[in-house]
C-alpha cells in the first residue's frame, strides 16, 4: 500500500482588504515544491469577512520516502 506525506504552506496576502499576492513569488514557490516531488492537492483562502482574504493555504502531497 502506498504511504503519503503532506506539506502545508501559508502565503500572506497584502492590500487594504487582503487578497493581493505576488504572483511571481507564488509561482516560484509552487515550482520549487514540484521540483522536490510534491504534488499540489489543494489551494484555498482564509476568508476574513465580506470576501476579504488574509492568507492562502496550499497543501501538497508526495509518496512517503520511508
Amino acid at each position: 500500500m502506498d504511504k503519503w506525506e503532506y506539506r502545508t504552506i501559508k502565503f500572506k496576502t497584502g492590500g487594504f482588504m487582503g487578497g493581493k499576492i505576488n504572483e511571481e513569488k507564488f509561482q516560484d514557490e509552487l515550482n520549487l515544491h514540484g521540483q522536490e516531488g510534491w504534488e499540489l492537492v489543494s489551494c484555498f483562502d482564509t476568508s476574513q469577512y465580506e470576501g476579504a482574504t488574509r492568507d492562502i493555504i496550499v497543501v501538497f502531497k508526495r509518496k512517503s520516502l520511508f
